[in-house]
């Protein structure tokens, strides 16, 4: 596949939804997987960022592949967590999700800054 570094991310973007709307897990955890290429290329400065990302894919994916069928959703293990009163830990699936998204967020708008302000340093963007 011709591109960028970002295709494959772009690519997986279109399969991280259920036909009725909902957050696939498995896909949406390949797809922040996707991202690990873009962050070597910031080097040094994101191996905390890329660590405390794969953290949380691994926390979700161990929950997940306990069973399949059951958390094919995001919301179903967020769901369960509330239910039992754990999703408020810090080790909780829930938790990790919400780093998860953050990072994902801080990463998006990280690349909108650095390409519209091409004169910015890293620290500035």
């Amino acid at each position: 596949m011709e591109g960028t570094v970002f295709t494959p991310c772009l690519e997986g973007m279109k399969h991280v939804k259920s036909e009725q709307g909902e957050m696939l897990t498995m896909p949406f955890l390949d797809l922040c997987k996707t991202l690990f290429p873009v962050l070597d290329k910031f080097g040094a400065a994101m191996t905390i960022v890329k660590s405390d990302i794969s953290g949380n894919i691994t926390r979700l994916e161990k929950n997940y592949l306990s069973d399949p069928e059951k958390y094919k959703y995001l919301y179903t293990i967020v769901q369960g967590e509330i239910e039992s009163g754990t999703a408020k830990g810090s080790s909780s699936c829930t938790n990790g999700l919400l780093w998860l998204t953050r990072a994902m967020d801080f990463l998006v708008e990280l690349c909108r800054n650095l390409v519209a302000h091409q004169d910015w340093s890293m620290s500035q963007a």
